[in-house]
This record gives C-alpha cells, structure tokens and sequence, in this order.
C-alpha cells in the first residue's frame, strides 16, 4: 500500500471519530444532543442496551455509533461498542484494533467476554470486535449464547451499543432488536430512499424493543459542515 494511500486512510479515520479529534465541534455538540434526547427517552427505565442500524448501507451507522459511544464517554460512563455485524464488520477499523478475535469466539465459547475487549485510546470506551465471520450469523446472533453475553456485559459496562447490519438487508438487526431496549435508526439525507426509511421503522417497531428516534446525517447546511439531527418518536 502506498504512502499517499495509508496517509487517506489514517485521515478518514480520525474524521470519523470527530467528537473525540475535536470535542468542541458543531458535530461533536449534536452528538451530545443525541446522546441527551435518549437519556429523555427512557426516564422511566435506564437504556442500557440500545441497537443502532439504517435501512441500507453506506448511510452512516458506523460514524454515528462510534462517536455516539464517544460522547457517553465523555460523561463517564462505561461504554462498550459491539460490533454485530457479523457480515461486513467495521468498528476494528474505526478503532484500529485487531479482530482476530471478538464476538463469535464467546457465542461459539471459545473465549470469555472479557479476554476479547479491547480499550480504545477514548477513557471509558471499549470495544468489542466481530471476531472471525461466521457462516451463519443469524444463528449465532439470535441464540442462548447471545443472551448470557449481554447479561453478562450488564456487569461491566453501563452502556452497551450494538452496531448492527442494514435493517432491510437482513434478519440479524431484528433479531438483535428483540434483545435489546432501545433502538436508533440512521438515514442519510439525499440517499436514504423515505420507503425504505419507512419500511426500517416499521420492522424496528414490530420488534420488543423500543424506538427511540432517528438520527438523520449528512445534511448539509453550508460548504464544508453536516448537520446531525435526533427525532425523537
């Protein structure tokens, strides 16, 4: 790989966490908007396991949960990212850790939960990687190990983000929305088509979880800025 092309890389990845590269920011302070609007959408209870995943791909989901998960931190909380994406995984990218291991190591009991987190250089951040990609994905999303996982990450971590496929893709992000108690939906605008928008909604809200809003990215509102937005429902 060249230098020119190393260099792009390194580049694209500090933009993508820009609430902690520069946590002052216009994005960074949208985030911290997000981040507010759910902590009102559960007075009654909580959320600790929220889901977050669009309609297809390519519209922004992994951006929005890493710095989401950032801006948590930030508040002192225990954050751990995992990546359920068991099919195109990304966050070990986002983060630049390894994925030797991850995730279906501890649903396939080849490893404990704790042997294959990783600290991220953000305090109170960790993550957890896709690991090896399976051959059945679903299976192993949707199965007991599954559920002794996020129990068990309840005794570590205060938050717990899931970072899921695209909605109408597959059934892994409904499965993983059965499992969890909160869901975020991603759209971009200019891209995310609105039936396709409308058809991810209403397979989240077919689901025991509860949506929690819309988080809607790269809308632009001068040269060279994006506005991120939370809809609450």
């Amino acid at each position: 790989m060249s230098r020119k092309n190393r260099k792009s890389i390194t580049v694209a990845k500090e933009r993508s966490l820009l609430t902690h590269q520069n946590p002052k920011s216009p994005i960074a302070e949208q985030f911290k908007t997000i981040r507010t609007n759910i902590q009102f959408a559960s007075l009654d209870k909580e959320m600790v396991t929220i889901m977050i995943s669009s309609s297809g791909p390519m519209e922004g989901k992994s951006t929005t949960i890493a710095n989401l998960g950032v801006v948590m931190a930030q508040q002192g909380k225990r954050v751990l990212i995992v990546d359920a994406d068991l099919r195109k995984p990304t966050v070990h990218y986002t983060f630049r850790t390894m994925n030797t291991r991850g995730i279906t190591n501890v649903l396939t009991r080849q490893a404990k939960l704790k042997e294959v987190t990783y600290e991220t250089e953000v305090p109170n951040l960790h993550v957890l990687t896709s690991g090896p990609i399976p051959p059945n994905p679903s299976e192993l999303l949707g199965s007991k190990a599954m559920d002794e996982l996020i129990e068990e990450a309840q005794n570590y971590y205060d938050i717990i983000l899931f970072d899921c496929p695209p909605i109408l893709a597959v059934a892994d992000s409904q499965i993983i929305a059965n499992k969890v108690q909160g869901t975020v939906l991603v759209v971009s605008s200019e891209t995310t088509e609105k039936e396709a928008a409308i058809k991810a909604k209403e397979r989240l809200e077919s689901t025991s979880s509860k949506l929690l809003g819309v988080v809607l990215n790269r809308k632009k509102i001068k040269e060279g800025s994006y506005y991120y937005y939370y809809a609450q429902q």
